[in-house]
């Protein structure tokens, strides 16, 4: 009892009820709300098409569980699948509030964590290799496991590369922008915040969101995005901006504006994995150089080019992006038939 009150509460939502349960993550400070159940089997023989069925017929789900009063702008979710490559050991969806990722670099690391750390797969000593379908490619992630903890973990990206350098695009307010495109899993239009007289830190954070959809709009009305393998990657996910940093084993900062002005409180792993492939076409980092990049909390991800090589023409890099995630809470959302916004709703 507490007063007058009776706990623990044993109340249970009626059965018309809709229940997702979820585990809570982050990595370098970016969410990532894990399905766990509550979502039914997911048909399809590639994660591509699994998630092209999650929106056709399961779309109130992220909508809910993403947006308010759950969640909110900057929330992140991952749907675990069954694998659709014979080398995998589990699928993933990503999903935020716009819609559904190709590729998410936190994610990864984040759900690697979760998997291990709550023992849905066995953590072994000092290393364990998960195999990790996504709507990008098969990921591999290595995490670095102590004392049946996760220290870190580091994943294999899939084929990284640039799609343009120091191209001009107007932008409705902000004049002639220069920027670069590159393809880290997700394409990213990657601009200087010293253009803008921005930082990337949180006093400029309502500007950089500003900024970055603009650009992002922008950049997306004026050219065409083709994918050299598969035309559902082909589009603009967002505006990274890059500054230096003055901390000392840093090499770079860098904030991702994502989705529908989604901004990464990581460094973005495919953000990284991009901004690598721009570092190295430009002769600015050397295979195996570690090049730690920076978030706008001031979290790091230690990104390497591990691999060149040549895909359909195209001179690709296989980036290698390591990083630290924490499992922060458990929760079961309910959804109640009769609540006139139980769809969740978004204010900017």
């Amino acid at each position: 009892m507490l007063g007058k009150l009776n706990l623990p509460v044993n109340w249970k939502p009626g059965a018309e009820w809709r229940r997702l349960t979820t585990l809570e993550i982050h990595t370098a400070g970016e969410p990532l709300r894990l399905f766990l159940g509550g979502y039914p089997p997911i048909p399809g023989n590639t994660i591509l098409a699994k998630r092209q069925f999650v929106a056709d017929n399961l779309d109130f789900f992220r909508m809910a569980a993403m947006w308010e009063p759950r969640g909110h702008a900057d929330m992140y979710g991952c749907l675990l699948t069954e694998p659709c490559t014979p080398e995998a050991d589990f699928g993933v969806i990503f999903m935020h509030n716009e819609g559904y990722s190709t590729m998410c670099g936190h994610g990864i690391i984040a759900v690697a964590t979760a998997v291990l750390e709550t023992g849905m797969m066995p953590a072994l000593e000092p290393f364990t290799t998960l195999r990790i379908d996504s709507p990008a490619g098969l990921i591999t992630a290595v995490a670095r496991v102590a004392d049946n903890r996760v220290k870190s973990v580091k994943f294999l990206n899939v084929p990284s590369f640039v799609e343009t350098l120091n191209q001009t695009v107007q932008v409705p307010g902000l004049g002639q922008v220069q920027y670069d495109l590159a393809f880290g899993g997700a394409y990213y239009s990657y601009v200087n915040a010293k253009d803008f007289d921005l930082s990337c830190d949180p006093d400029d954070f309502t500007r950089l969101v500003d900024y970055g959809r603009r650009i992002k709009q922008a950049v997306a009305a004026e050219r065409s995005i083709i994918h050299p393998d598969e035309p559902d990657l082909g589009f603009l996910y967002g505006t990274v901006f890059t500054a230096p940093s003055t901390n000392d084993g840093v090499d770079c900062r860098n904030v991702c504006v994502f989705a529908d002005g989604e901004v990464d409180r990581s460094p973005t792993g495919t953000g990284v994995s991009g901004l690598l492939a721009l570092h190295f076409a430009r002769d600015e980092v050397a295979i195996d150089q570690p090049y730690v990049v920076e978030s706008i909390l001031g979290t790091r991800f230690t990104g390497t080019v591990t691999k060149v090589m040549e895909m359909d023409d195209v001179k690709v890099i296989i980036p290698a992006v390591e990083g630290q995630a924490h499992i922060t809470g458990r929760n079961e959302i309910l959804i109640d038939p009769d609540d006139p916004l139980k769809l969740g709703f978004m204010l900017r």
